[in-house]
């Protein structure tokens, strides 16, 4: 009997010991999920329809922090401009430096450099544009469209400005990785339309990555934490049966 109580105990001790443990690393996880979030992403509240149907007005998205030479055709980008009213903006990228954009080909859709682009994020249906426009993109600059065709106030209202409509790279400040709020938004993908274009399509940021860290760390937690009062109570329950069949 006292052989079996000391190997209780080493094993008591061995599992508070793992228990602690993993509570320790789940914090480090959990927590550190967190801090890299905030580090990487910034939280933006999409103000109007103008993306949709990719992301709704009153969606939380998650964007990553870039710097404007990190931007890729295809890439749905934060930006301000005093051209563009000088507030926060959230619009595609088309075209960077030296692209010509056009609209449309003859099986209606919108060209980059000659080759018609699949844009499978437009709602069914709609056109590429409701008039016809070309532009050719400064270097240094980027062409920026509304997935909402119809409604969107982007390049195409801004033309006969200086830059043919385009922003400088300088003025965006991140790019949408993922919807937020609501929880079932999930990831914004890259468009393969863009895929076959020089530099191709931007790969996504840690979010996923972030994500795991949370929910590994939680699960830590809550397994480490409750170690003690489940192995506590079988320990009791033992210990009262042993007791009987001792009487």
């Amino acid at each position: 009997m006292g052989g079996t109580g000391r190997d209780d105990d080493g094993r008591g001790r061995l599992g508070n010991a793992l228990s602690g443990l993993a509570v320790a690393v789940g914090c480090v996880l959990f927590l550190g999920g967190f801090v890299w979030g905030a580090l990487v992403y910034q939280p933006y509240t999409v103000p109007t329809a103008s993306m949709s149907p990719t992301v709704e007005a009153g969606e939380r998205v998650l964007a990553e922090r870039i710097d404007g030479d990190e931007v890729h055709r295809g890439d749905i980008v934060v930006f301000r401009d005093k051209q563009w009213g000088d507030m926060p903006m959230l619009k595609r990228v088309v075209g960077v430096g030296g692209d010509e954009i056009a609209c449309c080909s003859d099986n209606g859709r919108l060209t980059v450099n000659g080759k018609a682009i699949e844009e499978p994020y437009l709602r069914q249906g709609d056109q590429p544009a409701s008039e016809k426009f070309t532009a050719t993109v400064p270097e240094g600059q980027l062409f920026l469209l509304g997935d909402e065709r119809l409604g969107s106030l982007d390049s195409r209202s801004h033309l006969q400005d200086p830059g043919h409509g385009s922003v400088p790279r300088s003025a965006v400040s991140a790019r949408v990785d993922a919807v937020a709020w609501p929880l079932d938004g999930g990831m914004v993908q890259r468009p393969e339309g863009f895929a076959d274009l020089p530099g191709g399509v931007s790969q996504p940021g840690p979010v996923k990555l972030m994500a795991a860290s949370v929910a590994a760390g939680a699960l830590l937690i809550v397994g480490g934490a409750g170690y003690g009062p489940v192995t506590g109570r079988f320990g009791r329950k033992r210990r009262s049966r042993a007791v009987a069949g001792v009487a």
